[in-house]
């Protein structure tokens, strides 16, 4: 009962528009004073050990590539690439922003870049063609969650880390999830295309364009391959594949490309390491909530209480898509995995689901949650780029939404769409 005291709490400053760190913070507080610890030891002690941890060093390597290209203007020639395959498409410019999403979910593991970086672009490009700022809100918005599913992923370094499960078949396991989801996005603009009467391409592009489209494309990439690539042959791990991306994005940029200068790193790494310090703060302090919950057995508590409504592993798996798609629509995913994760994964396990498959149907869960209301980064991103409000840009969004919980459904009872290329490659 203690445990669900201070789960409540949590939600309660949440709700209250507390930074979700201090609500965590404040939770934490209590739960020491409830199990009677040391509050100075208790809280140094699960900072210091939710942080030092090798992978999660991945996760300043991919906000860092994520910033690099938004720089480097790398976005624009994945745009021109993509119109080759989808452009004269009914709704051509909303595919071309799908598409554009599933590729840059190749290079960097975060929604809310590309809702920035892709929308910043996108979104007034679809306004000028005819498109409405909503419907260009809601095609960029919820193409942007793609981002954390097809690899690399900051949110699955997170579970992974929490969890203890392997980082990269995390990776692998969210390539043919991540393609569902775009393919799913795309239907719903083949559906809205002539209800809505979208714009449509219709000037070709002569072959010797092309060959300069696919040129310039050739660099960015050339990281997603490197880094799915090597994780996929074995070459690097996921940490050290971040450190090559890294590495590879600031060559092209500044020598190759030449769209970045040397004073241009000096911000983007103060950028990198601000949010990295952001993510980490949250990191560290839900380690602590977790482990005060561990103490108090809230898991026992939990995993008897769920027994007694079903043993059905259907019914738990519904019962936990309804519970993260609620904690998506207002708490960070990051603080939400590591609180959960090892709660849930443990219950999971006891109902005979994988894990690895468990990790995904909780990542794309939350992912989700950046859709949706009132949290909703990327909602509240790309409706600042269009000026509207968020509730126009909410209302806009629903079908896409939609769209995006058939997918989670799919995954959630098809698991040999998530497990398939691990095991191909060894992973399980």
């Amino acid at each position: 009962m203690s445990g669900l005291v201070l789960i409540g709490l949590i939600f309660i400053l949440a709700f209250m528009g507390i930074p979700v760190v201090f609500a965590l913070g404040g939770a934490e507080v209590m739960g020491i004073y409830l199990i009677k610890a040391n509050p100075f030891r208790v809280m140094a002690q699960s900072m210091y050990m939710g942080i030092n941890y090798f992978p999660l060093l991945a996760i300043p390597l991919y906000i860092c590539m994520g910033e690099l290209m938004s720089k480097a203007d790398l976005t624009k020639r994945l745009i021109r690439f993509s119109s080759l395959f989808v452009g004269r498409v009914p709704g051509g410019l909303a595919h071309i922003n799908i598409l554009v999403s599933m590729f840059f979910a190749g290079m960097n593991g975060s929604a809310v870049a590309d809702s920035s970086s892709v929308g910043g672009i996108l979104i007034p490009a679809m306004i000028k063609e005819g498109y409405s700022k909503d419907i260009s809100v809601a095609v960029t918005a919820s193409s942007s969650c793609i981002g954390p599913i097809i690899p690399p992923s900051i949110i699955m370094v997170v579970y992974g880390a929490t969890v203890g499960v392997s980082i990269g078949s995390l990776f692998v396991g969210g390539i043919i999830p991540g393609i569902l989801l775009g393919l799913a996005l795309m239907g719903i603009v083949l559906i809205m295309a002539p209800i809505y009467n979208f714009p449509r391409i219709t000037k070709p592009i002569k072959w010797p364009e092309k060959w300069i489209i696919i040129r310039e494309a050739a660099w960015p990439l050339g990281m997603p391959i490197i880094i799915v690539g090597g994780i996929l042959g074995g070459v690097f791990t996921p940490t050290e594949a971040g450190a090559i991306g890294l590495l590879y994005c600031i060559i092209v940029g500044l020598f190759i490309i030449k769209s970045l200068k040397i004073k241009d790193l000096f911000p983007i790494f103060y950028h990198t390491a601000l949010v990295t310090s952001t993510v980490l703060l949250i990191i560290g302090m839900s380690r602590g909530i977790s482990w005060i919950l561990s103490v108090l057995q809230f898991q026992n508590f939990l995993t008897q209480a769920l027994m007694q409504i079903s043993t059905n592993p259907v019914v738990f798996l519904l019962l936990v898509n309804i519970l993260l798609l609620i904690l998506g629509t207002f708490m960070d995913a990051s603080a939400s995995i590591i609180i959960f994760a090892p709660i849930l994964t443990a219950i999971a396990v006891n109902y005979g689901i994988n894990p690895l498959h468990f990790g995904l149907i909780m990542v794309l869960n939350l992912t989700i949650g950046h859709i949706t209301p009132p949290l909703g980064l990327c909602l509240m991103v790309t409706s600042e780029i269009a000026d509207i409000s968020l509730e126009r840009g909410a209302k806009a969004v629903f079908p896409f939404l939609l769209s995006e919980i058939g997918v989670l459904m799919i995954i959630t009872y098809v698991p040999q769409i998530v497990l398939y290329i691990p095991k191909l490659l060894g992973y399980i």
